[in-house]
């Protein structure tokens, strides 16, 4: 894949005053284009969005965050990007971690690239930790292929990927379901390159609804699961270990 690949980041966000405009700032130092949405936010979010060199839109009413991301990848489409990287608007990813995950997406073209909390995993709440451990198994057979930490969002999306805006998945189903068809649909790989876990400082309560999201994306794996077929399979597939890219670029085991 050409160095001359074109990618921007994507910033989806709700009532992120706190945060937001230091998120956008210290992605804007990485000299690439930002799409910032606005989720409907009831506090100063887009006024201090707007006061950035970004593109920002803005959704009238809160849409949920599949929305938020299916609005930025009509965008990266219709502006012609190869590639986009999202992340949170809260703080929670570092800006300072895409240029490694752009390189391992350039180095593996026909993947998602996740950026996977596989360090300091002790920061993690152990009710969140076994959650996630739980929807990376169920996620990871859906997908018939290992993947680590399956609820980052933080990701390099080819152009592949990005062709899957149109998938009915709403809300934090969507990267899930994201995920799922790239992996059954489109043949793409699952790569991961180690970040660390935040969960420590100011961060603004989730907007994950531990019991209606997990049982959202539950239900939704549950049914792709049956929907490709050969179950077993897929499960012996899945159970392989997960393509990891550390700050070498030698493979390791999450």
């Amino acid at each position: 894949m050409s160095s001359a690949l074109r990618w921007c980041v994507l910033i989806p966000c709700l009532n992120e005053e706190k945060a937001i405009a230091s998120v956008v700032k210290s992605a804007l130092r990485l000299h690439a284009p930002v799409i910032v949405i606005d989720d409907g936010s009831d506090d100063r979010t887009p006024e201090l969005v707007s006061a950035l060199p970004v593109t920002l839109l803005r959704h009238d009413q809160r849409q949920g965050k599949g929305e938020a991301l299916r609005t930025g990848f009509r965008e990266a489409l219709r502006q012609g990007f190869d590639a986009v990287v999202t992340m949170d608007g809260d703080g929670q990813h570092l800006a300072e971690d895409i240029p490694r995950l752009v390189d391992v997406g350039k180095r593996f073209p026909d993947h998602i690239v996740i950026g996977a909390r596989l360090l300091q995993r002790e920061q993690q709440p152990s009710v969140r930790r076994r959650a996630n451990a739980f929807a990376d198994w169920g996620i990871s057979w859906a997908c018939a292929q290992p993947v680590a930490d399956t609820q980052s969002g933080q990701r390099w999306y080819p152009r592949s990927a990005l062709d899957l805006v149109e998938l009915d998945a709403q809300n934090f189903v969507f990267e899930a379901a994201v995920l799922i068809a790239a992996s059954r649909e489109k043949g793409l790989g699952i790569v991961s390159v180690p970040i660390a876990s935040r969960y420590e400082g100011s961060f603004r309560l989730s907007h994950f609804s531990p019991v209606r999201d997990f049982m959202r994306i539950t239900m939704y794996t549950i049914g792709r699961v049956f929907h490709y077929g050969k179950i077993w399979a897929s499960y012996s597939r899945s159970r392989a270990a997960p393509l990891v890219v550390d700050d070498t670029y030698s493979n390791r085991a999450a």
